[in-house]
C-alpha cells in the first residue's frame, strides 16, 4: 500500500494553510501547528526541512515567520512529499541501490517502475493552489476557537 509518512501530511497540511493565505502574511509554526493539533516541535522541523529544500521562506523577528517560496500554482504535491521524505519507492529495488535478492531474476521490476513513475507524474499534476481551492478555509487555533467559545457562553 502506498502511504505518505506523517511528516509529509504534516507538511501538506502546512503547504494548504499557507497557499490559502490570500494576504501572503507569514504563519509561525505555533500557529499552524495549534490549528490543525499537531505538535509544534514536529510543525518546526517539518517547516525547518521545506525551508531548507526551498519550498519555504522563513523570516525571523516578532512578525516572522514561514511563506511560500513561489506561488501555490507552481508548487507540486510531489514536490511537498519529495521535500519530506526523498524520492519515492515502491519497492525495494525502487532505489538506486538495487538492494533486492532477486534484483536480476525478476520480472516485475520494469511494470513496478513504470507503476511508480505514473504515481509521481500524476502527483506533480496536483499543485497547491488546487489543493488550496478544495474545501473551507482553515479551522481557527485553539487558541481563538477557546476565546470564540468563551464568548458565547
Amino acid at each position: 500500500m502506498l502511504r505518505l509518512s506523517k511528516k509529509a501530511d504534516y507538511a501538506l497540511i502546512a503547504m494548504k494553510h499557507l497557499a490559502q493565505r490570500r494576504d501572503a502574511v507569514s504563519a509561525s509554526a505555533r500557529e499552524i501547528a495549534e490549528t490543525y493539533a499537531i505538535p509544534v516541535e514536529l510543525m518546526a522541523k517539518v517547516l525547518q526541512r521545506l525551508t531548507r529544500t526551498g519550498l519555504l521562506d522563513s523570516h525571523q523577528g516578532t512578525r516572522g515567520g514561514y511563506t511560500l517560496s513561489r506561488s501555490a500554482a507552481a508548487i507540486s504535491v510531489a514536490d511537498v512529499i519529495q521535500a519530506i521524505d526523498g524520492p519515492f519507492t515502491i519497492t525495494a529495488c525502487s532505489s538506486e541501490k538495487n538492494d533486492c535478492d532477486q534484483y536480476a531474476t525478476c520480472s516485475i521490476r520494469d511494470p513496478l517502475w513504470r507503476i511508480k513513475e505514473r504515481i509521481v507524474h500524476t502527483l506533480g499534476t496536483v499543485s497547491l493552489a488546487e489543493m488550496a481551492a478544495d474545501g473551507d478555509a482553515p479551522p481557527l487555533p485553539v487558541a481563538a476557537r477557546a476565546a470564540v467559545l468563551r464568548t458565547h457562553l
